[in-house]
């Protein structure tokens, strides 16, 4: 049985806005592997952000695989990821110190591996990204943020003798 003309419809459209978004940023799925790629080897490798990475993925192919299908979504509007981020990064021990080191390390690799136009349009949409992340997380912990402002954990008090 062949698809319904509403799903053909709907592929073509996505197809068309793909086509539309690689030929306006250049973009291609070979980019956004190098780009992921290589975030992720900085990220390993990075003392602030690198812990709470390499203490959760044990099996980084895949991890990798599910970054480039998400990053497609994202860049080009591919539809290829069908995950939940949020709730994901929610039991994360991060805040906007992880978020701000996060966005340091993907604005350097895209600027280093991605024309200029691509890189601003990664860029762009990874502030946004990092931003939702930090609100949900600030939210998660009994914390609404007003626009402007940032989440810091609070650190564990503690005094001698307890």
């Amino acid at each position: 049985m062949s698809e319904a003309p509403d799903h053909q419809d709907a592929a073509a459209r996505r197809s068309a806005m793909v086509e539309q978004m690689q030929a306006e940023t250049g973009i291609d799925e070979a980019m956004i592997a190098r780009l992921v790629d290589g975030f992720y080897e900085r990220v390993r490798a990075d003392p602030v952000i690198g812990p709470v990475f390499n203490d959760r993925i044990t099996a980084w192919e895949p991890h990798l695989q599910q970054m480039r299908l998400f990053w497609s979504s994202v860049a080009l509007m591919s539809g290829a990821y069908h995950g939940r981020p949020m709730p994901k990064h929610l039991p994360l021990p991060v805040d906007a110190r992880h978020f701000d080191r996060w966005l340091e390390l993907f604005e350097a690799t895209a600027r280093e591996r991605c024309p200029p136009l691509a890189a601003e349009h990664f860029i762009e949409r990874a502030q946004r990204i990092a931003e939702s992340l930090e609100l949900g997380i600030a939210g998660a912990n009994g914390v609404l943020l007003a626009k402007g402002e940032r989440y810091v954990r609070p650190t564990e008090a503690w005094s001698p003798g307890e």
